[in-house]
């Protein structure tokens, strides 16, 4: 088994029968409920969590575990992150890419200057953006900076094997 990826989280109990609200981190809400079996993480490691059932309640989700038949139960797993393994996501074209695989890369400018590392991306109602943390030793004491994921305008190529995103952007002066 690849490396769980966290894909959704465990809210509050939801009646009386064991059912469970679902915090969905997938782009399409319901999309979490593609992927089977659910691994979630206790004192002894990744373990398999079987969805026996799911809908959809007002503006959310709500789902029923094959093990979970009462409320108290339920109300142990509140809270537990919802992971799946990795090798379970569809590949994706060569110009596409999960935000997994852009945490961690290196960005720099065209003209060879480091911002720093991807540490995570955000979603914006226009486009996603990049949080970079700045190197210790950044020129113009940045700590932090973000850059839109622009294709064509801001971002110039990604190379997920190098793990190097070079971008037309100048630093802060």
């Amino acid at each position: 088994m690849s490396e769980p990826v966290v894909v959704g989280q465990l809210g509050a109990v939801y009646g009386i029968k064991g059912w469970l609200k679902v915090n969905s981190f997938t782009d399409r809400p319901e999309g979490i409920f593609d992927y089977q079996p659910w691994l979630m993480k206790d004192g002894s490691g990744w373990r398999e969590v079987q969805v026996s059932g799911w809908k959809r309640h007002n503006k959310g989700l709500i789902c029923k575990l094959s093990h979970v038949e009462q409320r108290e139960e339920a109300q142990l797993l509140t809270g537990f992150d919802i992971a799946v393994d990795a090798a379970s996501f569809v590949a994706l074209p060569n110009d596409e890419f999960y935000w997994r695989d852009l945490i961690g890369c290196r960005v720099k400018n065209t003209k060879g200057y480091d911002f720093g590392l991807v540490s995570q991306l955000m979603e914006t109602g226009s486009n996603d953006v990049l949080v970079i943390k700045a190197n210790a030793n950044d020129a113009f004491g940045k700590h932090e900076r973000l850059i839109p994921f622009v294709e064509d305008q801001v971002i110039q190529s990604v190379n997920i094997t190098d793990r190097i995103i070079e971008i037309d952007w100048d630093p802060d002066f």
